[in-house]
């Protein structure tokens, strides 16, 4: 089989495409043949050498989110069949409940290898089934982003309908959270950094679009669309000194759901407290999330966002293409043949 595998100092060349042995399931292991992978602003931050949580090992397979399906089963494997189409959950060990530390060493892609190959053996615990509708490259898309985005609206105080939500540009998180907003009956308004995106996010369903560039004070802008009150729930995907921007942007008792991995920016923590503001970090969700978003997802018949598919040959190009911030939706790698 092979497999990608990053070696060496962050550069171009870090990316290697190479052979390896067929690996074969435990006792409680499934054997997946993966058919397509996603990538997420995270996985540029490990290939450059930028992830938050530490330096990774030299030859680790990157990327956490792929979908495929199951060859081979161990022998004490009872929930999953051979055929089952599935994905992997980005942290494996996360199964439900509060997130403990100790469950991002299984993330993968990060603490453990990912997804980038065209083999991969996972724990059956941490494994999902697809919704039958989506393809390969659809279904690619769930773990990371699709899933961040549902705990964000959905696993804290949840999203009721006729709120308001405000989602930040339209990467794979925002525009998850895009449709699950609309699924739930909220209002949704988008900012963007590219006047070239405001007519595809409105055709996406956004309810209005605020463009950053030529607008002087973005948050504002948004308090003007909800007659002065602000937004019941802030999608941050940016960090930094945004968040402090989505503060102002937030109504009294509104809540603010930290995703963006920028450092850095100043937050008065006053100012949070006067107005009620809860601030609630998310790093990404278990599998009892994943399963619920999977079942909203099979329910509604969404299909997520596609930007663009690379072959497995050109994941690197793939990078390059998400390092360009010029996508709208996911960038997807399939497998030769992987249509469905």
């Amino acid at each position: 089989m092979r497999r990608y595998q990053l070696h060496g100092t962050p550069g171009p060349d870090r990316l290697r495409l190479l052979e390896t042995a067929l690996p074969e399931p435990g006792a409680e292991e499934v054997l997946i043949r993966v058919q397509a992978v996603s990538l997420n602003y995270r996985d540029l931050m490990v290939f450059e050498g930028r992830y938050a949580h530490g330096g990774v090992r030299e030859g680790l397979v990157p990327c956490s989110d792929g979908a495929g399906q199951v060859v081979a089963v161990g022998p004490k494997v009872d929930r999953l069949s051979v055929g089952d189409r599935v994905a992997g959950l980005f942290m494996p060990r996360w199964l439900g409940g509060p997130y403990e530390e100790r469950y991002g060493e299984s993330a993968l892609g990060g603490g453990a290898d990912g997804m980038l190959a065209e083999y991969i053996v996972l724990n059956q615990e941490g494994v999902v089934r697809l919704p039958e509708h989506l393809s390969w490259a659809e279904a690619a898309t769930l773990p990371c982003a699709g899933v961040t985005a549902w705990n964000a609206l959905f696993g804290g105080k949840p999203l009721l309908p006729g709120e308001t939500v405000l989602l930040e540009g339209t990467g794979g998180v925002s525009l998850f959270a895009l449709a699950f907003a609309r699924m739930a009956g909220a209002r949704t308004i988008m900012t963007t950094t590219r006047v070239s995106k405001r007519e595809r996010a409105l055709q996406l369903g956004a309810d209005d679009v605020v463009v950053l560039p030529g607008t002087e004070d973005w948050p504002k802008a948004v308090r003007e669309l909800t007659g002065g009150r602000g937004v019941d729930h802030v999608v941050e995907v940016v960090g930094g000194a945004n968040v402090a921007q989505a503060g102002q942007a937030a109504r009294n008792g509104g809540q603010i759901h930290l995703i963006g991995a920028q450092g850095g920016g100043l937050i008065d923590p006053t100012q949070l407290r006067r107005r009620n503001i809860a601030l609630r970090g998310i790093y990404v969700g278990s599998r009892v999330e994943f399963d619920a978003m999977n079942r909203a997802i099979g329910r509604h018949g969404y299909r997520p966002v596609i930007d663009r598919v690379f072959p497995f040959e050109q994941a690197p190009e793939a990078y390059t293409h998400l390092r360009a911030q010029g996508h709208i939706g996911k960038v997807v790698i399939a497998m030769e043949g992987a249509e469905r």
